[in-house]
């Protein structure tokens, strides 16, 4: 039977296995999204918390191989089938496996904005205070900015979520604005 690691024991795979600050910041980013999103959606919490704490669990170790040894790592684990689905499709292009649930949906739509939202935060003296929908889709037009953000992988999750992106943004906006990463 699949179990589901604590939290305690997710953060701790997350500091063994992620050496670089910036990528454990990302993956606690992801983690609050995603757990909001659960909260709103009425699922369950600690699956898509830690969902989003792993997502990129094998990145620093093997970037050339994510999300594929995560994926032999969760199976070995006995971790959820929600959870490596999720994983497996957040990096589709390489996986070919389609995100074919909510969770899935909302880590794909999640992951590469966080990291335009934070990048976008450092470039604001006010950082996520008064962080507007509008003024983000701007820079999102604007494809010098953050250019290594897949802004298509974005839209493609937002559109299999089913939601509309200015909503998407305002979400994480009031996520991130809490400091819950």
């Amino acid at each position: 039977m699949a179990k589901l690691p604590s939290r305690e024991a997710a953060q701790k795979l997350l500091e063994q296995h992620v050496k670089d600050d910036y990528q454990k910041m990302h993956s606690k980013m992801v983690a609050a999204g995603l757990e909001a999103y659960a909260e709103k959606f009425g699922e369950d919490k600690d699956l898509w918390y830690i969902t989003g704490l792993l997502h990129d669990l094998d990145y620093y170790e093997f970037p050339d191989q994510h999300p594929l040894e995560s994926l032999k790592w969760f199976k070995e684990w006995d971790y959820p089938e929600e959870l490596s689905h999720a994983v497996s499709a957040h990096y589709w292009k390489k996986t070919n496996e389609m995100p074919n649930s909510k969770l899935a949906a909302t880590l794909i739509s999640t992951d590469e904005l966080a990291g335009f939202l934070y990048a976008y935060s450092l470039m604001r003296p006010t950082g996520w205070e008064g962080m507007e929908a509008s003024s983000v889709k701007k820079k999102f037009k604007d494809k010098t900015f953050a250019a290594k953000i897949d802004r298509e992988e974005i839209m493609f999750g937002v559109e299999k979520l089913g939601i509309d992106f200015k909503d998407h943004v305002d979400f994480l906006i009031g996520v991130y604005k809490l400091g819950l990463f």
